[in-house]
C-alpha cells in the first residue's frame, strides 16, 4: 500500500485531519519526567498512545532527537508507532536536500532506518536531489513549498524571471504537473499563509498538503479548511506540535495532549461542516 492510499485510509478510519508533531525538548518536559533516563522516548510514546486514535499522522522532527544523541530513541518511537498504531501515517520531518549519493543516504535513513511512510524534503537543489526519494514508489515525498515561518516570503515569494509567478507557485506547479506523475508527492504549506494556501490548492488539485503553523504559531483551523481542504473534505494533514505535546507540565501531560488533539480535530470537523453548508467561503 502506497503513501497516498495509506493516508486516505488514515483520514477515513480516524475521521481526523490532525497531525501531531513530536518535537521533544527535555527543557520543556513535564515535571514527572525530570531526570528520567529514557525521558525522550517515554514522553513521545505517552503522547503517541494518548492521541493515536484521534489523529491521521505523527510527525517526529529528527533534529529534536539528534540534538540529544537520541536517534536510537527515535528508531524505537517510530517502531512503536508502526506496531501499536499501524493505521496512523508516519512522517519524518527531516527537510533533507542534497544530491547524488548523499540524497540516497538520506532516503535510506528516512525509509529504511526509521521506517517512515513519508519524509519532508527541500527542493532547492532541483529535481535530481529528489530522485532517490521519488524512486521509493511505496513512500511519500513531501516537498517544502510555502512554509509557516515569518521570513519564508524572502525567497519563496520571489517572482521567477520566466513565468513572473512566485517561486512557491512554481514549486506547486512542478509538483502537480511533473513530480506527481513519477512519485507519491505532497507539499508543505503553512497555515499562517492562508492566501498562499488557497493558491497552492488551486494549482495542485487533490495532492495532499502538510500544513504546519496551527497552534503556537497562530494559524486558524477554520481558515485552513476554507482555503486548503479538497472537495471531499480531506487533502490535509494539519500539524500542531507544541500546543498539543506541551498542553500540560504536570502528571496529566498525556491526558492534556489528548484533549488538545481532540479540540483541534473537532475544530477542523466543525469548519468542514460549515463549509459544506455554505456558511464559510474561501478567504485569505
Amino acid at each position: 500500500m502506497g503513501f497516498s492510499q495509506r493516508l486516505r485510509e488514515a483520514w477515513r478510519t480516524s475521521a481526523s485531519l490532525v497531525c501531531v508533531g513530536l518535537d521533544p525538548d527535555p527543557a520543556r518536559f513535564p515535571t514527572p519526567l525530570h531526570g528520567h533516563a529514557n525521558a525522550i522516548e517515554t514522553f513521545c510514546r505517552d503522547i503517541v498512545d494518548a492521541t493515536g486514535d484521534v489523529v491521521c499522522a505523527f510527525k517526529p522532527q529528527i533534529a529534536y532527537f539528534a540534538a540529544h544523541g537520541a536517534e536510537a530513541a527515535l528508531e524505537r518511537v517510530c517502531e512503536h508507532i508502526r506496531r501499536e498504531h499501524p493505521r496512523v501515517v508516519l512522517i519524518l520531518d527531516a527537510k533533507r536536500g542534497d544530491i547524488g549519493d548523499t540524497a540516497e543516504m538520506y532516503a535510506r535513513e528516512a525509509f529504511d532506518r526509521y521506517g517512515a511512510d513519508a519524509v519532508t524534503v527541500n527542493p532547492w537543489l532541483g529535481t535530481d536531489s529528489l530522485e532517490p526519494f521519488f524512486a521509493r514508489r511505496d513512500r511519500g515525498t513531501i516537498v517544502l513549498c510555502r512554509t509557516s515561518n515569518s521570513g519564508s516570503g524572502e525567497l519563496q515569494s520571489l517572482r521567477t524571471t520566466d513565468t513572473s509567478e512566485p517561486l512557491f507557485e512554481t514549486i506547486a506547479r512542478r509538483a502537480a504537473n511533473e513530480w506527481s506523475l513519477r512519485a507519491d508527492v505532497g507539499l508543505v504549506v503553512g497555515a499562517t499563509q492562508p492566501a498562499e494556501l488557497r493558491r497552492v490548492r488551486e494549482i495542485v488539485g487533490d495532492l495532499p498538503l502538510l500544513v504546519p503553523g496551527v497552534g503556537a504559531q497562530g494559524g486558524d483551523p477554520a481558515s485552513v479548511i476554507a482555503n486548503g481542504a479538497t472537495a471531499d473534505g480531506t487533502g490535509l494533514m494539519v500539524n500542531s506540535s507544541r500546543a498539543i505535546i506541551y498542553a500540560s507540565a504536570g502528571d496529566d501531560y498525556a491526558t492534556a495532549a489528548r484533549a488538545a488533539a481532540v479540540t483541534l480535530r473537532d475544530s477542523l470537523s466543525d469548519a468542514l461542516r460549515e463549509t459544506a453548508n455554505g456558511r464559510v467561503s474561501r478567504r485569505p
